[in-house]
């Protein structure tokens, strides 16, 4: 099996953190030396591993972001939480 080659080219953020230290990370990854696109996955600490993840391409992303912008989610907030 041939070597998989990748390069993180920008991070935009992390959407979230494991007890283990994992990160899943929204970023823009060259696979292979390809055009990088937006990629969505778990990644350990120093970002030699990976877990599954999704690419997605810029209009793809626009389109997801359209249907979050249309969509209501609901949030696990309590209102009553707060002061």
């Amino acid at each position: 099996m041939a070597e998989l080659k990748f390069e993180i080219t920008k991070n935009i953020g992390v959407l979230s953190e494991s007890a283990r230290g994992w990160t899943k990370e929204l970023n823009m990854v060259s696979w292979n030396e390809r055009e990088p696109k937006y990629d969505l996955r778990e990644w350990n600490p120093d970002h030699t591993r990976m877990g599954k993840g999704i690419t997605l391409t810029e209009e793809e992303v626009e389109t997801l972001k359209k249907l979050l912008n249309g969509e209501e989610i609901e949030d696990d907030i309590d209102e009553d939480d707060f002061v």
